[in-house]
Formats: structure tokens, C-alpha cells, sequence
């Protein structure tokens, strides 16, 4: 699994009636997208879920790489960086995978990115993420990746209703789920 986001942060001013257009008009295209496992649409609107900042911020989980390279070299993203300017790509590799009992689609998701320390053992501090991965009647889908580069853990998760107060990170509203092949994704440890 390869996990993906970009962030594009918009002005404080921006009508942000414009990015729910935008998914509500295109989200659908990706909703069969082979090697897709999900892609979630997420923003971010200021003053509102202790959010700073208006931020358009897509997050994807990937089951194949030629999926993924299809995407990032197709027309999607093109047409996206031909629109907000080319944004950074984050990129983690994924270490495991959580399927909660909500199934409903999910309308909030929650992102914690910590920097493992130089002491730690990376192994360690994956199965230890995966162990504490959410065990929450609202938990639709959580994942646990590596930036091997920056050394950076990441736990992500998808809620079909608030995110509990207890989720740690970043809150992101869901305004759309492409989830093509979300169920072949493997459940567990990536190892």
C-alpha cells in the first residue's frame, strides 16, 4: 500500500463553495480508478474544527504503484496543478491497515504525523501504532505508514460520524470517498 496527500492551502478569504463544486463535479471520476484503494477529500475550513487555515487536502491510499503513477502523470492531477499551481506530494510507505465496524460513508478523518527519534526502533514504533490503531464504533478505515526519508510515522483514519475528541492530529472534513478497491487492500500488518 502506498499512501498519498497533498495540501493546498487557499486564502483566508477563499470561497471555499468553490472546492465543494469542484468535488462534487469531479469526485465521482475516481470511483473506479484501478489500483485505487480510496481516495478521501478532505478540506479544511477556517475558524472551523480549531482548523487555521482554508486547505483543500485530498489523501489517498493506493494498492498498486502503477495506479497511483497513473494518476499523478494522468489528467486528474495535471488539470489540478493546471488550476492551484503544482503542490508538494507527500508520500508515506504503508505499514498497516485497520477496517472499523462503520461502514456508513465516512464525513470526517483524523491525521497524526510524528517524527520517530533517532533512538527509536522503527519496527517497534510501527507495531506499537498498529496495536493503539482506533477500536471506536465510528472508525470506518485507519492506516499506519512510514516516510522512510523523514522518518515520520503516520496514523490516519476515516469517521462515519465526529472524530472522537480522543483522535489525535489534524481534523479534515470528508466531502467525497472513491473507494474502488478498498476491500482488497490486506487488513493488518504490511510485513
Amino acid at each position: 500500500m502506498h499512501v498519498m496527500q497533498y495540501e493546498i492551502t487557499l486564502p483566508a478569504d477563499y470561497d471555499m463553495g468553490i472546492i465543494r463544486k469542484r468535488v462534487a463535479d469531479k469526485g465521482h471520476l475516481l470511483d473506479a480508478c484501478p489500483g485505487l484503494g480510496l481516495k478521501a477529500y478532505l478540506v479544511r475550513e477556517r475558524g472551523q474544527d480549531g482548523a487555521p487555515v482554508n486547505q483543500y487536502a485530498p489523501f489517498y491510499l493506493w494498492r498498486t504503484p502503477e495506479g497511483m503513477n497513473a494518476f499523478l502523470w494522468g489528467p486528474g492531477f495535471r488539470g489540478l496543478s493546471r488550476d492551484f499551481g503544482r503542490p508538494a506530494v507527500r508520500h508515506w510507505l504503508g505499514s498497516g491497515l485497520s477496517r472499523g465496524p462503520a461502514r456508513d460513508t465516512p464525513v470526517a478523518a483524523t491525521r497524526h504525523v510524528e517524527r520517530l527519534p533517532e533512538h527509536t526502533d522503527p519496527a517497534e514504533a510501527v507495531e506499537a501504532a498498529l496495536a493503539a490503531l482506533p477500536d471506536h464504533p465510528a472508525l470506518h478505515t485507519a492506516a499506519v505508514a512510514v516516510d522512510p526519508g523523514r522518518w515520520e510515522l503516520l496514523r490516519f483514519a476515516l469517521w462515519a460520524g465526529p472524530a472522537p475528541d480522543a483522535a489525535p492530529g489534524t481534523r479534515y472534513r470528508v466531502l467525497h470517498l472513491s473507494s474502488p478497491e478498498l476491500d482488497r487492500l490486506p487488513a493488518g500488518r504490511h510485513w
